[in-house]
């Protein structure tokens, strides 16, 4: 059952980590497209500074889980790497727990964000007067996917007794 949950989180955050990367490339270009059309056109698509704020903020988001999964993330070695193979695992599964409860409580509280985005019918103030509730989507995405790479986390630590 858990190589089950292991396959799916490792398909999820590779497909986040795509999705970033496209966001990234998305962003260079926008920027590229900025550049050249005020140095060579005197045009502006006056969407460039918000957009690539949009775009910078979802790869962050759609790249949590992957970073986790790769290990990526701040961890605090200099203690966990003294100590013996069962106790860091039960500082791992403390540690993923202890992550788990405050991704929980940030999901929660992004996901009312963007209802809220929604219901109140929020614009952006910039010229394209874009719908803040699509910017915070991947927000909610993003925590979605990191919470389910933490919960197969503990999960992995829980029920394999080498460590991994």
């Amino acid at each position: 059952m858990l190589s089950i949950f292991e396959k799916l989180n490792k398909r999820l955050s590779l497909g986040g980590a795509y999705l970033a990367s496209l966001l990234f490339v998305g962003l260079v270009v926008l920027i590229m497209v900025e550049i050249i059309g005020r140095s060579f056109f005197d045009y502006s698509t006056m969407l460039a500074d918000e957009y690539s704020g949009y775009f910078y903020l979802a790869a962050i988001f759609f790249g949590l889980a992957y970073t986790f999964n790769q290990e990526g993330h701040i961890r605090i070695t200099i203690i966990t790497s003294r100590l013996s193979s069962s106790v860091k695992r039960w500082v791992d599964i403390f540690a993923g727990i202890f992550t788990l409860v405050i991704l929980l409580f940030v999901l929660y509280y992004s996901w009312l964000f963007m209802i809220d985005s929604k219901e109140m019918e929020m614009l952006s103030e910039n010229v394209s007067e874009t719908p803040l509730y699509l910017t915070q989507i991947p927000i909610s995405i993003g925590v979605a996917l990191f919470v389910f790479a933490v919960l197969v986390f503990i999960l992995r630590r829980v029920f394999t007794q080498k460590d991994s």
